[in-house]
């Protein structure tokens, strides 16, 4: 248990000092943040008695804490009291954060961590808290530990004035928050001429159709489901007066009801004697869900059924229509659940 100390009972009254601001070796560490905070660290503490035994013992490099849970994971610290002489911690208190227990996690593991170290101030009663501020860091097998090689400068450590080594004991704890990977993602594909991207509908026995309209078997065309339909007599403004021709999305798998996708694509109503097809051209935004009203585009008025009926045309032999569209350029987005 950590107990505070008294400022006027160790020192008397004695001049207030800013130990607010870091040491000026420390000014020039970019995105590093050093603050106080009244709060303990709500993960980890550990207390740290005859810490001088503890840097001047030759053999002891480092020292690891115990194991503490935070976020669903084991971990622990590692303290270097006279500093990490391999990454140039001379002369200041390293620390570092290391995962624990890796060999029971899945094969590929990858965590994401924001963290903070803290230092308790035995005189004033708080915690100079230390972090790389607003940097989230990726531990993965090849990298199992975080830190700072300079956390603090030993001689504004060992300096009892601060607070920090006070009748030789000391306080290090952390907190450990980890990222679940849950956000919500999109990715939006942009499809130019997708594989197979043409669907042809043949319609026998035209003149003795008594349906309002027909539709194509479905097809699959760069993942989504797509029809023709075709409104023999027409609809609308063009019934009895022109063939009314759609494009119809039919299913979207992965794509979200609310989200939308957009179509640019061909009609052409066949010329089966010289190929002098008729065709127009559109483009559109559909609903991914057909319970929305936009899920069909095309043309009411494709064709008037006077010139659809001209043996002259091509359009209508042996009774016979054909129909085809083709999808020249798809926007799909696809999204998290």
């Amino acid at each position: 248990m950590i107990t505070s100390m008294s400022r006027n009972s160790l020192y008397g009254k004695m001049e207030e000092k800013d130990y607010y601001n870091p040491p000026a070796s420390f000014a020039n560490c970019p995105g590093i943040v050093r603050v106080t905070r009244d709060l303990p660290p709500a993960h980890y503490l550990f207390q740290i008695n005859s810490f001088s035994l503890l840097a001047e013992e030759e053999s002891i490099e480092k020292y690891e804490s115990g194991l503490f849970e935070a976020g669903g994971y084991k971990w622990k610290l590692l303290l270097y009291p006279k500093g990490n002489k391999n990454r140039n911690g001379n002369g200041c208190i390293s620390l570092y954060l290391q995962i624990a227990e890796t060999e029971t996690l899945p094969l590929g593991w990858q965590i994401n961590v924001n963290f903070k170290f803290f230092v308790f101030d035995q005189i004033r009663d708080k915690y100079l808290t230390i972090e790389d501020a607003g940097a989230v860091k990726r531990f993965h097998q090849m990298k199992t530990e975080w830190g700072f090689d300079q956390l603090l400068l030993l001689e504004c450590f060992n300096d009892a004035s601060n607070g920090y080594l006070v009748d030789d004991s000391c306080t290090f704890g952390a907190e450990v928050f980890v990222i679940e990977q849950k956000a919500n993602w999109e990715c939006l594909s942009m499809i130019k001429q997708p594989d197979n991207n043409t669907i042809s509908f043949k319609i026998e026995n035209f003149s003795t159709l008594d349906q309002k309209y027909y539709e194509s078997p479905p097809q699959t065309i760069a993942g989504l489901k797509w029809k023709i339909r075709v409104y023999p007599c027409g609809i609308g403004s063009s019934k009895d007066k022109a063939l009314s021709l759609f494009l119809c999305l039919d299913e979207a798998p992965g794509v979200p009801p609310q989200r939308r996708i957009y179509v640019k694509y061909k009609l052409r109503l066949m010329d089966q004697i010289s190929s002098n097809h008729s065709e127009r051209t559109g483009k559109a935004w559909l609903m991914a869900d057909r319970v929305q009203v936009n899920w069909i585009c095309g043309f009411i008025g494709f064709k008037s059924l006077e010139n659809l009926r001209n043996a002259s045309k091509g359009f209508l032999v042996k009774d016979t229509l054909i129909v085809e569209t083709e999808i020249v350029l798809i926007f799909k987005p696809m999204c998290s659940s």
